[in-house]
């Protein structure tokens, strides 16, 4: 079974490829044999992600059929329909790492921070749902110098929105926290940056120093 630390190598080096513009061929030859993966599935990370567009995590990371499973929905927030879905791949099949991957100029993110400035009458609740989860994680960047710097106060509320879904994550599930209290597990951050490309991985877990007999 692959460990965190080689899942996570596996996906530096894929998003390394998609930033030099070269794809690798297995990616190509995962979706030729599609129907090898009728009998079963083997995902060696879990991106829980934004839904925006420009940022497909199979693409940036390149990565081909059956090697993510993959979570998207606005603003990366964690609910229990996410936990449960990682629950899922984690138990199913031993995947060994989860990443919650956030991205500049979050446009979930920005709506929180203008909400927050700004209340607004008549949003959809649906929408305000996403919002009251991302406030909470951003909404002390206000009493800082940042609130007089919005490009700085936009990065550094994409930062610790990813933080609190990694800590919800970590925390909010007995299943989860067993896992990573066992170092069978590892939940870590990263910020997907559109301006290059990149993907910065942050908020990992400090290694646990192995026992000698």
């Amino acid at each position: 079974m692959m460990s965190a630390e080689d899942a996570l190598n596996r996906l530096q080096e894929g998003n390394r490829r998609f930033v030099s513009g070269v794809r690798s061929v297995n990616a190509f030859i995962s979706q030729m044999n599609r129907n090898d993966l009728l009998t079963g599935q083997n995902p060696f990370a879990i991106i829980l992600g934004c839904s925006d567009s420009r940022v497909p995590a199979e693409i940036i990371f390149d990565q081909g059929l059956g090697d993510l499973f993959v979570i998207r929905v606005a603003g990366n927030i964690v609910a229990p329909s996410q936990i449960g879905s990682v629950e899922f791949s984690v138990e199913q099949y031993g995947t060994p790492l989860v990443v919650v991957l956030g991205h500049s100029l979050c446009g979930a993110v920005i709506a929180t921070l203008e909400a927050l400035e700004r209340p607004a009458e008549g949003e959809s609740c649906n929408v305000l749902s996403i919002v009251s989860r991302i406030r909470p994680s951003v909404e002390s960047l206000f009493e800082t110098e940042l609130r007089d710097n919005p490009e700085r106060l936009l990065h550094a509320a994409v930062r610790s929105n990813i933080r609190a879904s990694v800590n919800q994550l970590r925390h909010g599930s007995p299943i989860l926290e067993k896992l990573v209290s066992q170092s069978k597990l590892e939940i870590v951050g990263a910020q997907y940056f559109l301006e290059t490309g990149e993907v910065s991985f942050f908020d990992r877990l400090p290694a646990v120093p192995h026992e000698h007999a």
